[in-house]
């Protein structure tokens, strides 16, 4: 059958719709199948210089837009993530594993393997002191009932408590575990605490500087990073087991609600008040999981983003919903001691100038 038609514009009208007839499947394949807008993805990559580098946890001050990156030997370094680079490492800060941020006293500590806290202006970047206030610190929080930093010493299994203004030791507690972990405060005078090789998750008093409780985290080993709750009192529990997951405990009672299934190399777990969101990355993995918190009691996955391997630790911007990570090029040389903990080939070295500043926002974000 030959179609005539007696003006070409109804000529190229219909040569039109017939194209939109083939092609209409396909674009409502293609809408069907879109990654909707507020789902998380790569924002940013950007390459810090540094021969084999190392490093642990992050801190975001959200007044500044800057990034603290622990990297142990190499200092504290901030990174500046409007302009997207470097702007200081903050001298005094070698061996610093981890960050605490005070922006109602414009102080910031670095916290360093041999058990200094470096004290620093928020403002400056300007160190002020360093002083140490135990043999060994991988991590610290803040109390803001006591106003008192609580130090925790892995190695020589004990919390110290720190005052911020003067660094003057004010008191210890002695642990019974020998992998202490991540920590954090509940707002109300407690100072959470995993006990890793334990399973159980420690309560302690800031004010009177004892153990309150120690609770077993039902279907958890190996608990990690950790974030809380205030409202809620639920403390999120990052579980390095054989199958991972997140674990939601009640801290008052010490209860365990639930767990969540998990990516595995959890080190980092953030919570975002406001949207009702738990931020998870896991290193061996590759992955940024996302919960959502429904109610006290009631939680689902809400996404899981794919990273890069070793992204493990994790700061968060609550203004522009950014998670920040950090990675490198990594190998396992045989030659040197490893640790099979996280996984069987778990990176002991790193390839110089590989390490990468990771930004993830909302696809429909514009940064």
């Amino acid at each position: 059958m030959i179609l005539r038609f007696a003006h070409p514009l109804v000529a190229l009208s219909a040569c039109a719709a017939a194209v939109a007839v083939v092609l209409w499947p396909r674009l409502a394949l293609a809408q069907k199948d879109a990654i909707p807008a507020q789902f998380f993805r790569l924002q940013s990559a950007i390459t810090l210089p540094g021969a084999d580098p190392d490093w642990d946890y992050l801190a975001y001050d959200r007044q500044r837009a800057r990034l603290f990156i622990a990297r142990r030997d190499a200092g504290l370094w901030v990174f500046d993530t409007r302009r997207q680079k470097v702007i200081r490492r903050i001298a005094q800060t070698n061996g610093a594993g981890a960050t605490l941020l005070l922006p109602e006293l414009n102080r910031g500590f670095a916290v360093n393997e041999d058990g200094s806290l470096t004290a620093f202006n928020m403002t400056s970047l300007a160190p002020l002191k360093r002083v140490r206030v135990a043999d060994d610190a991988d991590a610290a929080s803040y109390d803001p009932v006591s106003g008192r930093i609580a130090v925790v010493s892995s190695d020589s299994r004990k919390v110290t408590f720190v005052e911020p203004r003067s660094l003057t030791v004010v008191g210890a507690v002695a642990l019974e575990t020998a992998r202490a972990d991540g920590s954090a405060a509940d707002g109300r005078g407690a100072i959470l605490l995993n006990e890793r090789d334990r399973n159980a998750v420690l309560k302690i008093d800031a004010r009177t500087m004892k153990v309150e409780a120690e609770w077993p985290v039902t279907g958890c080993s190996q608990p990690t990073g950790i974030a809380y709750d205030a409202i809620a009192h639920r403390a999120f529990i990052g579980c390095r087991s054989e199958h991972p997951v997140l674990a939601i405990v009640d801290g008052d009672s010490g209860a365990t609600i639930t767990t969540l299934p998990l990516g595995r190399g959890n080190d980092g777990v953030v919570f975002d008040g406001l949207r009702k969101r738990i931020f998870t990355t896991n290193g061996v993995d590759a992955n940024l999981v996302i919960f959502r918190q429904v109610d006290a009691d009631h939680y689902r996955m809400e996404q899981a983003v794919t990273t890069r391997p070793q992204a493990r630790t994790m700061a968060y911007d609550p203004d522009r919903q950014r998670v920040f990570s950090v990675a490198a090029e990594g190998v396992l040389d045989p030659s040197k001691p490893a640790n099979s903990g996280p996984s069987a080939f778990y990176p002991n070295s790193h390839f110089a100038n590989t390490f990468v500043v990771l930004t993830y926002a909302p696809a429909k974000s514009n940064h």
